[in-house]
C-alpha cells in the first residue's frame, strides 16, 4: 500500500493540506454537514467526529505498521479484523490494484452495502460494526490497542447522523484526512485541529466548559512544573486530556532529535495516567491523547473521589503515586457523603477533596500544579478547608501561587476568580512566593496570552520581589489561620479610603471657596 503524491498536490489517498487554515477549513466543512444532520452543537458533533476520525487514523497507522513488518518478512495482526477495518467499510470504493485489501478492492464492503436495499448500511453500522468494536476489549487476548478502540466507542450506540447519504458524505471527507496528507514541513499536527474542536466544546453556552481548561493556562503550568522523560504524569480529573497532551508535547520538544527507541516507548506507553468519570468525555480524552501520539493512555473510567469504577482495563499496573500531577478540579462542585468517606477532612467541596487526593497521590519529591478557585484559598470558616491547607503546607513546599485575572475561565462558563498553585512534596512550606496577574484585563477578544506569563517565568528562578510579586512567611500565614489568598502589598491603592465625614468637610470647604470667588466677581 505504497503512498505517493502527484504534481497537482494530491496524495494517493486524496488531499494534501499545506497550511493550518486549509486543514481547519476542511474539518469545519465536515462539522457543517454534521450540524445540518442532527448534530446541532459541539457537544453532539465532536463526540461523533471523534470515533469516526479515530478509526480513520488508526487504519492508516496500522497500514503503515503492516508495510514495515511485511518488508522485514514478519507477520502483522491488525487490531480490527475483516471486514471491520476502515479500508473495507468506510473508504470509497476504488478498483486500483495498489489499494487492494487482502485481494479485494478498497471499500468493497461499503459498495456491497450501498448497492443493496436502502438502510443496509446503517443496519451494518448499528447491529454489526459498532457492537463488534465495543466488544474487542472482552477478547481473552485483547491487546491494549483493542481496549482503547472499545473504550473510544464505549458511549456510541448508533450514529447521530440522520441519513445514510449524509453519513457517507462525512466518511468521504474524513477519508481525505490522513497523516501523509499533512505537509511535514509545517508544524500543525492533526491533534492541533482536534484541540480546536475541543475548544468549541469549552465555549460559553456549552456544558463542555466544565471539562476544558484554557490551553494558555495549561502550557504555563506544564512549563513551570517541567516534567521529564521517565517521570510518571497524572491528572485525577483529566476531562478532555489537555494536561496530559501538553505534558507529552513538552517532553517530546525537550528531547528534540535526540530521542532514542527506549525513550520513545516510555513516552508513548509508560508515562501518562488519568481518571475521568463522564461517560461522554472519557472517550474524547482517549482519542485526543492517541492523536497527540500517546499510543497507550492509561485512563481510568470512574469516580476518582468515591473509587467507583466503570472501566479500569487501561489502568492495569498503574502506580499508586506519581512524579508529576497536573489538574484543574471542577469549580464549585459539591459531593455527597459517599465521596467523603475515604478522606480525613470531611467536606462537600469537590476541590478540597481533590486537593486531599492529590497529596496522597504524590511521591516524595513529586511536583504538582493545580488550578484552585479563590474560595479554597481564603476560606477559614470551615474546619476541613483549614485542615487541608495546613496539611498541604506541612507535607509540601508551596513554592508559588499565581493569581489569575478574572474572566480567564468565563469562556468556559465559569466566572470564578482562580489561582495556580505549585508545590513539591517532601518538606514543609517556610514561605510562599506570590505572583499577581490579576490586573490583566481579559475579555473574549483579548484572551490571556502566553506572553502574559513571561514576567512570571523571568522572576520564578529567583522568586524575586517586584510590583507584581512578593513573599509571605509561614508565620504570617498561620497568623491568618491559613488564608492563602493573594493580596499584593505592592499594589498602589487607588481606592478612596476617606470617611463620609471627611468628604463632607472637603465639600463644605470647597463650597465656601466657590462662594467667596463668586462674591469677589460680583463686587
Amino acid at each position: 500500500m505504497a503512498k505517493t503524491s502527484d504534481s497537482n498536490g494530491k496524495t494517493s489517498n486524496g488531499r494534501l493540506f499545506t497550511t493550518q487554515q486549509s486543514l481547519d477549513s476542511y474539518v469545519k466543512s465536515i462539522c457543517d454537514i454534521m450540524r445540518r444532520s442532527n448534530c446541532a452543537g459541539a457537544l453532539q458533533y465532536v463526540p461523533e467526529l471523534t470515533w469516526i476520525l479515530f478509526l480513520r487514523i488508526l487504519d492508516e497507522l496500522e497500514a503503515g505498521e503492516q508495510d514495515e513488518l511485511e518488508a522485514l518478512g514478519q507477520d502483522f495482526k491488525p487490531s480490527i479484523g475483516f471486514p471491520y477495518r476502515w479500508r473495507e467499510w468506510a473508504a470509497p470504493h476504488d478498483e486500483d490494484p495498489l489499494k487492494q485489501v487482502d485481494g479485494l478492492p478498497q471499500g468493497w464492503k461499503r459498495k456491497e452495502l450501498t448497492d443493496g436495499a436502502e438502510g443496509e448500511f446503517f443496519k451494518f453500522l448499528h447491529t454489526d460494526l459498532i457492537p463488534h468494536l465495543k466488544a474487542l476489549k472482552t477478547l481473552p487476548d485483547a491487546t491494549p490497542r483493542q481496549k482503547v478502540i472499545s473504550e473510544i466507542l464505549s458511549s456510541v450506540e448508533r450514529t447521530r447522523i440522520d441519513t445514510e447519504k449524509n453519513f457517507l458524505d462525512i466518511l468521504d471527507k474524513v477519508h481525505n484526512i490522513h497523516l501523509e496528507g499533512i505537509d511535514p514541513t509545517h508544524i500543525f499536527p492533526l491533534s492541533q485541529v482536534y484541540e480546536g474542536l475541543l475548544l468549541k466544546m469549552g465555549e460559553k453556552g456549552n456544558d463542555g466548559g466544565q471539562f476544558f481548561t484554557p490551553r494558555v493556562v495549561i502550557r504555563a503550568m506544564v512549563k513551570a512544573i517541567d516534567p521529564k522523560i521517565g517521570e510518571t504524569i497524572y491528572d485525577p480529573g483529566c476531562g478532555t486530556g489537555g494536561f496530559l497532551a501538553e505534558g507529552f508535547n513538552h517532553i517530546r520538544q525537550a528531547l528534540g532529535d535526540h530521542i532514542d527507541a527506549d525513550q520513545q516507548e516510555t513516552l508513548k506507553y509508560k508515562t501518562f495516567y488519568g481518571r475521568e468519570k463522564d461517560n461522554a468525555i472519557y472517550p474524547i480524552a482517549l482519542a485526543n491523547l492517541v492523536l497527540h501520539g500517546i499510543d497507550l493512555p492509561h485512563l481510568w473510567h470512574g469516580n476518582t473521589l468515591t473509587g467507583g469504577v466503570t472501566y479500569d482495563g487501561l489502568y492495569d499496573g498503574a502506580p499508586s503515586q506519581f512524579d508529576v500531577l497536573l489538574m484543574n478540579p471542577p469549580f464549585g462542585g459539591k459531593e455527597d457523603k459517599a465521596a467523603q468517606t475515604d478522606f480525613a477532612y470531611k467536606t462537600s467541596s469537590t476541590q478540597a477533596l481533590f486537593l486531599q487526593h492529590t497529596l496522597a497521590a504524590m511521591k516524595n519529591g513529586g511536583r504538582c500544579g493545580i488550578v484552585l478557585d479563590e474560595g479554597i484559598l481564603f476560606r477559614t470558616n470551615e474546619t476541613a478547608f483549614v485542615q487541608t491547607k495546613r496539611k498541604l503546607l506541612d507535607d509540601c513546599d508551596v513554592w508559588a501561587i499565581v493569581s489569575l485575572p478574572p474572566g480567564v475561565f468565563t469562556a468556559a462558563g465559569a466566572g470564578v476568580k482562580t489561582n495556580l498553585v505549585f508545590f513539591t512534596k517532601g518538606k514543609p512550606t517556610e514561605s510562599i512566593w506570590y505572583y499577581d496577574l490579576s490586573d490583566r484585563k481579559v475579555t473574549k477578544k483579548k484572551p490571556l496570552l502566553d506572553k502574559d506569563f513571561d514576567p512570571f517565568f523571568e522572576l520564578l528562578p529567583s522568586r524575586g520581589d517586584s510590583d507584581c510579586s512578593w513573599t509571605v512567611t509561614r508565620a504570617d500565614i498561620e497568623a491568618k489561620n491559613f488564608d492563602l489568598k493573594a493580596v499584593n502589598p505592592n499594589k498602589v491603592n487607588e481606592e478612596d479610603d476617606r470617611t463620609p465625614t471627611q468628604l463632607l468637610d472637603i465639600i463644605e470647604a470647597k463650597g465656601k471657596e466657590v462662594e467667596a470667588a463668586l462674591a469677589k466677581l460680583r463686587g
